[in-house]
């Protein structure tokens, strides 16, 4: 069987002088590194591994979407037994015991036994229960590239946990047989940024909304992403001196259901009408649930705040941060928008000062509270206590 030389799968300075250089008809350089991203983060999520390119090129599968073929394609092109990368919080409670927190990312070895699919998930997965027949040891060498493996990871949606070992001697020759996607550590590591200063218009409507007839919505998107970025305009917010801005992170489980957990359906909705009343306004609907962790993974925090953690402690055990949400996509956004001061509808100062980080001007904040339900009293205390909100 012919296949197509590995590193052409990959995007380095052998690949062609045309694509280098973005001649008409082809994409350029930016887009195809976004391109690569995209794809290593689709094979992850598919339980293919992927090879990551840096100092020391890695083998990379998911624990916990590996399965057998996976755990046998790893295995084909490693050199060696591959270690397991875990955020601090994770490794620490798979070693019963506190970890020094020197890294953002720790490399436990597995015992052979715990190579296998229910078992590497249950080591991904706090919220599943653990009969480990042996435990992991912790490493003191760290793979240069284990930052970014985890964080290809997370672009993924999946549970911050990796398997990576380094690339055998022939390892190349035998993931071009299997087709194996390769893809830059650097190119990971700028993908968050790269992927939200290309953000562009795709499609806009009228969407005469209750309560508010004069409202459009402009869709987002990507190059090479699926996933779209929304801004609900009301009125003419580009003609106003300082609208009202609002972000929004998209809450399926409070937005669309009502959810008593949370406090998002009244900020969207509570929003839209402050917007609606001064006939101006942009409510950025940005896709990152869960403060950017996804949704399984907030269902996922959600079972573990019923066993008594809080949001910030339930993101930390499942390796997340407490929010990893990027809000250059709503300073790239407001730009397209000619939206470049505001005024924000927030109680979040983090929020005020990404978007000033971003060079938006933000004139004022506007304070967007709502009153405690007696299901979300101790989210809404944790947002002030802990992620330093304020209360009005």
């Amino acid at each position: 069987m012919t296949s197509t030389p590995f590193r052409h799968q990959s995007l380095n300075a052998s690949a062609p002088a045309s694509a280098q250089a973005g001649v008409a008809g082809l994409p350029d350089p930016a887009v195809l590194r976004l391109r690569a991203v995209h794809r290593a983060v689709a094979d992850l999520r598919r339980g293919t591994p992927v090879l990551m390119e840096g100092a020391q090129d890695l083998v990379l599968l998911a624990a916990e979407s590996a399965g057998a073929r996976g755990l046998e394609e790893l295995r084909y092109v490693a050199e060696g037994a591959p270690v397991l990368l875990l955020a601090p919080a994770r490794a620490a409670a798979l070693l019963h015991g506190p970890v020094v927190p020197l890294h953002s990312v720790f490399a436990l070895r597995l015992p052979e036994a715990l190579f296998e699919p229910q078992f590497l998930r249950s080591l991904a997965d706090p919220t599943v229960a653990q009969l480990l027949p042996a435990e992991p040891v912790l490493v003191p060498e760290l793979p240069e590239l284990a930052p970014a493996a985890v964080a290809l990871v997370k672009l993924a949606r999946l549970l911050p946990a990796v398997l990576a070992a380094p690339l055998r001697a022939d390892g190349a020759a035998r993931a071009a047989a299997l087709r194996l996607l390769s893809v830059a550590a650097a190119d990971v590591q700028a993908y968050p940024a790269s992927m939200a200063a290309k953000l562009t218009r795709v499609a806009e409507a009228k969407v005469p909304l209750e309560g508010v007839r004069d409202a459009r919505i402009v869709a987002f998107r990507a190059p090479d992403a699926g996933v779209e970025h929304l801004a609900i305009l009301i009125g003419k917010p580009e003609e106003a001196t300082s609208p009202l801005v609002r972000l929004h992170s998209e809450c399926f489980t409070g937005d669309l259901l009502g959810s008593l957990r949370c406090d998002c359906g009244l900020q969207l909705r509570g929003a839209i009408r402050r917007m609606a009343e001064e006939r101006a306004g942009v409510l950025l609907y940005l896709a990152q649930e869960g403060r950017g962790i996804g949704l399984v993974n907030k269902l996922r925090a959600y079972a573990l705040q019923d066993r008594g953690l809080d949001t910030v402690d339930a993101n930390r055990a499942l390796g997340w941060g407490a929010d990893e949400r990027n809000f250059m996509l709503a300073a790239t956004m407001l730009e397209a928008l000619g939206v470049h001061r505001l005024r924000l509808l927030t109680n979040n100062p983090d929020k005020v000062s990404a978007l000033v980080a971003c060079g938006v001007d933000v004139a004022r904040r506007e304070s967007h509270t709502f009153a405690p339900n007696g299901v979300n009293d101790q989210y809404l205390a944790t947002k002030v206590e802990r992620f330093g909100h304020l209360p009005g």
